[in-house]
């Protein structure tokens, strides 16, 4: 089977490559599990270090790679990449590695030594996502690696050439060739192996779809799956909020990579008393916005990643205008082809019966509503399958506190959006998934607890 990516800029085939065989599957795997013992007897701090020198050597690449991004999945390249993310993901689990992995002393006397150790699961499979190819691999790539695991990386199709940029990089500093693997796997293969227990555990980011696969694989094997899925993330601005701070913020978390952020800002409530001035403001930003190729320097809102994304975008744009929203963003200001380039857009006068209000979108459009009270609020954001962020915007963070203890999302903001912070887990809830990853919580789903109690008289 071949693998195809068809870039967004004009629609020609910018990379292909070989699915791997199953037998070739099968030796790739068997050679991570036969270097993974060594790798985990290395010392921590050799572990750390060939891992930061891996991520140096993925900044030295970053032009180059500014551009292989905007021709795989449409970014513009004046935004510079994905390296100060990653690199600030990467440094935060080097620097906690020591305290993380840590054995827990419960006692040593002379009677007992009693201690949990963090043992690595083996051979970690990571599925990454064409989104943020970079900094969302790196979110586990390197907690895992520096745990002790090694690593077989799948990356999307529509970003082939990350992950052999990734493992070449690595290798280049020391990594192991078999520690850390990049593979081309088709989705039956990858299935295969999973409900096979060729892994110790699996972390995947992508859509529900692909997250009920991963499960329905693993079924009965127990093996640990990590899951970060789809995501329907509001915004909430109180009246007491700052409302040019928020508009700014929420509407570049809407629009920003065309959309297509995870965490990302897809539906908005604000205040009644401050919705007219957020709208007017936020249509006026992104009036100012300029879709064209990435490649262009002048240009802010690059093409969607795929046709079919921007289908899908535009089918619940069309639903909800039909249905009685407002559309605000004049398309003549957006010339576009009915293809992957797609205009942003801001609506009003939509509610919860509207696809774009519920499903994900994961493109340039969202809702804007008026809300009456906080407990409106709350009602609105909680009224969702999904639950991976959301951010509130008011100058009290005890309020902001207390209506963040009654919202069902995996983080909440306050006075900020569309960030993630390696300090805190990353996780979500309903549709959007399970597990976490990064913070200390990171290292304990990347390894499992093991307890000795040795008696010494």
């Amino acid at each position: 089977m071949t693998i195809t990516c068809i870039s967004p800029i004009d629609g020609s085939v910018y990379a292909t490559r070989e699915a791997l065989l199953r037998a070739a599957a099968d030796d790739a795997v068997e050679r991570a599990k036969a270097a993974q013992v060594a790798w985990a007897e290395l010392p921590l701090k050799a572990r750390i270090s060939l891992v930061q020198a891996g991520v140096a050597r993925i900044g030295e690449m970053n032009d180059e790679i500014v551009t292989e991004l905007a021709w795989q999945m449409g970014r513009p390249t004046r935004y510079g990449g994905e390296f100060g993310g990653f690199n600030e993901r990467a440094s935060y689990m080097a620097d906690i590695a020591e305290d993380a992995l840590a054995p827990i002393e419960v006692e040593d006397s002379d009677a007992f030594r009693r201690v949990i150790k963090r043992v690595p699961h083996g051979v970690v499979l990571v599925v990454a996502p064409w989104n943020y190819p970079y900094m969302t691999a790196i979110n586990t790539v390197a907690p895992a690696l520096i745990a002790g695991n090694t690593v077989v990386l799948k990356h999307a199709s529509q970003t082939l050439l990350v992950g052999e940029r990734l493992a070449a990089a690595f290798h280049e500093v020391g990594v192991p060739a078999d520690v850390f693997q990049n593979v081309f796997l088709d989705h039956q293969t990858t299935s295969e192996l999973i409900a096979d227990r060729a892994f110790g555990f699996v972390n995947f980011t992508g859509s529900v779809g692909g997250g009920k696969a991963m499960e329905r694989a693993a079924a009965g094997t127990f093996t640990g799956v990590g899951l970060e899925l789809g995501g329907k993330d509001p915004g909430y601005v109180m009246d007491d909020a700052d409302v040019d701070a928020a508009v700014v913020t929420l509407i570049d978390g809407a629009m920003f990579n065309s959309g297509q952020c995870c965490c990302g800002i897809e539906r908005i409530y604000v205040h009644e008393s401050l919705f007219d001035t957020f709208v007017e403001k936020a249509v006026a930003i992104v009036n100012r916005y300029k879709l064209g190729n990435p490649l262009d320097a002048e240009t802010t809102l690059g093409p969607m990643a795929h046709v079919r994304f921007a289908e899908e975008v535009r089918g619940q744009t069309a639903e909800a205008v039909a249905a009685g929203a407002t559309a605000h963003i004049d398309p003549a200001k957006f010339p576009e082809d009915g293809g992957a380039y797609l205009m942003p857009q801001i609506l009003t006068n939509v509610d919860h019966s509207m696809r774009v209000m519920r499903e994900e979108s994961f493109g340039p459009v969202v809702g804007i509503m008026p809300v009456k009270s906080d407990a409106e609020a709350i009602a609105l954001m909680n009224d969702s399958d999904f639950g991976l962020t959301a951010s509130l915007w008011t100058q009290d963070p005890v309020r902001a506190e207390a209506i963040a203890d009654q919202i069902e999302t995996g983080t909440v903001f306050m006075n900020r959006a569309d960030y993630l912070d390696p300090g805190l887990c990353w996780t979500g809830c309903k549709d959007t998934g399970r597990g976490g990853g990064l913070s200390v919580i990171g290292y304990h789903n990347l390894t499992h607890p093991k307890s000795y109690h040795l008696k010494k008289a």
